[in-house]
């Protein structure tokens, strides 16, 4: 099994000496695509998965979750986090194992959502309806200093409800004067250029584990569509995400890296549990 580069006591610490250059951006990835945000001393995670909750899940199936890194850190232990978002309902997204140790130890903590998926979310981490704040593509709100502005994702389609509303998104967040995409779990669909320049994006996190049938799950942008993406709207830095966490959803991320460098598009790939900083402009 992969270890993280950090995990438990000395990711902890990490965080903890990043609070000593607060005019910085600190990024750390969690795994799969969940990443911890670290701005003037404000923390917001995207979709953490922290738990073994779908390799217990599916076990005794002909689909089992074997998991392929080590868990970075308990939930419990992240006792200082603002804001925490959910892009959509599948559970490396909205886990109920993270999720609700992470709002018991954090009682202020923000839970974005797709607002379409208020009710699921509401049953399933068994919490307030009023608690989550929820967001439709094109709605923006604040949160703990980082302004969040929800965009369409096509997972593998723009799926809508009754309302016309977006079961799927992704998050473009402001920290100051840098900007993140959060793409969630999405396919490159038609207008999505037009979404994701309307403010430049500084940093793009995107999924690279690609779209295969045969996996029976909802697909993701490869490495090439991520690089290619990235450079499309001029993202400033592009980090792959969604890959080495179950052995039969994953991708080597070389496509990504090949695909970035013959497209001189600035890309990092990051270790579970690494930090990646950046100064503003």
């Amino acid at each position: 099994m992969i270890k993280p580069v950090l995990q438990d006591d000395a990711f902890l610490e990490d965080v903890r000496r990043a609070r000593e250059e607060p005019q910085r951006l600190h990024l750390w990835w969690l795994g799969q695509s969940g990443f911890l945000v670290q701005w003037q001393g404000r923390h917001l995670l995207f979709d953490p998965y922290l738990s073994d909750s779908l390799t217990h899940k599916y076990a005794a199936t002909d689909k089992p979750h074997i998991r392929m890194t080590e868990r970075v850190v308990a939930p419990e232990r992240l006792n200082f986090i603002d804001a925490v978002t959910s892009s959509h309902n599948h559970t490396d997204h909205l886990d109920r194992d993270t999720l609700v140790p992470l709002l018991r130890v954090n009682p202020r903590l923000e839970l974005i959502i797709p607002e379409a998926n208020r009710e699921f979310v509401v049953n399933r981490l068994e919490i307030p309806v009023e608690l989550p704040r929820g967001l439709n593509a094109g709605e923006s709100t604040t949160v703990a200093g980082f302004t969040v502005h929800a965009v369409p994702a096509a997972h593998n389609e723009l799926e809508r409800d009754p309302a016309g509303r977006h079961k799927f998104l992704g998050y473009v967040v402001e920290a100051g004067p840098l900007t993140i995409y959060h793409s969630g779990d999405t396919l490159r669909y038609e207008g999505m250029d037009d979404w994701l320049r309307r403010r430049p994006i500084d940093i793009a996190l995107l999924p690279i584990n690609g779209d295969r049938p045969e996996r029976r799950v909802a697909g993701n942008l490869s490495g090439r569509e991520a690089a290619t993406l990235a450079r499309d709207i001029g993202a400033g830095m592009v980090i792959p995400c969604h890959f080495d966490m179950f052995e039969f959803n994953t991708a080597r991320p070389d496509e990504f890296i090949a695909t970035a460098q013959s497209l001189h598009q600035p890309h990092r790939v990051l270790r579970c549990g690494e930090r990646w900083s950046m100064n503003p402009p």
